[in-house]
């Protein structure tokens, strides 16, 4: 079942994101080469929990962190570590939640650490530009297909591949609600769009082939190739004539300045 949220409601949800945003700024702050995986869950937990929110993602079906942190070709749900160290060059994605007034919010934004190839930066480029492209269609009247097929065209047509089995999903109460927002699809096709409706829109686009495997801890998941992915995500809230934007990347632009993707 899809559930319509009341002004009152968005503006909880809001407040969930907006935690999310500033934590991931924060997280932003420490991302260089040297530091461990581990330490930038453990500054986000901290940074969650001094906002008066709880991780949404600790413990979750059995998750072990409070961060999702990817590193290079891994796409989704990697499980923070110690012996995980950044290197100079790599791209790091950062997947947040927080849990506060009964709302979820959920944001992702894939960094760079020191200098990254030009060519896996306009990757994250391509990612970021497809994720406002598929939030624009995210209005009243339109079908939930319209989001996918515009992430689709635009990272298609600069050859990149979109990952199928990884989907984005609505949000509130509980971290994932329905509908499935595939990063893929017809124009016209699937549920109609009403205002209401939270959804978290997050495209996750390779590099390489859009084929992906899933490691034996249940959750790395990476691209088969081992080539570069990006992912970069919102909640929005569904609204007549423009999406409601309820996460955000200010934050992390004022912390990344020129490096801001």
């Amino acid at each position: 079942m899809i559930y319509l949220k009341t002004d009152e409601e968005i503006e909880l949800l809001r407040e969930s994101n907006l935690i999310v945003a500033r934590t991931l700024a924060e997280v932003g702050k420490y991302i260089q080469p040297g530091v461990t995986t581990k330490y930038l869950d453990q500054i986000g937990e901290d940074y969650i929990r001094s906002c008066g929110a709880v991780p949404s993602f600790l413990n979750y079906s059995g998750y072990p962190a409070s961060l999702c942190i990817s590193i290079n070709d891994v796409v989704v749900h990697g499980i923070p570590s110690v012996n995980q160290v950044l290197k100079d060059g790599d791209i790091v994605s950062v997947d947040c939640g927080a849990y506060k007034n009964g709302f979820h919010g959920d944001s992702t934004y894939t960094f760079r650490v020191g200098d990254v190839d030009e060519k896996v930066v306009s990757l994250l480029r391509t990612t970021k530009e497809a994720l406002y492209l598929g939030i624009e269609q995210a209005v009243e009247g339109h079908r939930l297909g319209d989001i996918g097929h515009a992430i689709q065209t635009h990272c298609q047509k600069r050859g990149y591949t979109v990952v199928r089995e990884m989907v984005g999903h609505g949000v509130g109460r509980h971290l994932h609600e329905e509908p499935e927002v595939c990063n893929f699809g017809k124009r016209g096709s699937g549920p109609m769009l009403k205002s209401g409706m939270g959804l978290a829109i997050e495209p996750m686009i390779n590099m390489g082939h859009r084929h992906i495997v899933i490691e034996r801890d249940g959750w790395t998941t990476r691209t088969a190739d081992r080539k570069p992915s990006a992912h970069f995500e919102h909640t929005v809230a569904v609204r007549k004539g423009k999406a409601d934007i309820l996460s955000s990347f200010d934050y992390i632009q004022e912390v990344l300045g020129d490096r801001f993707i």
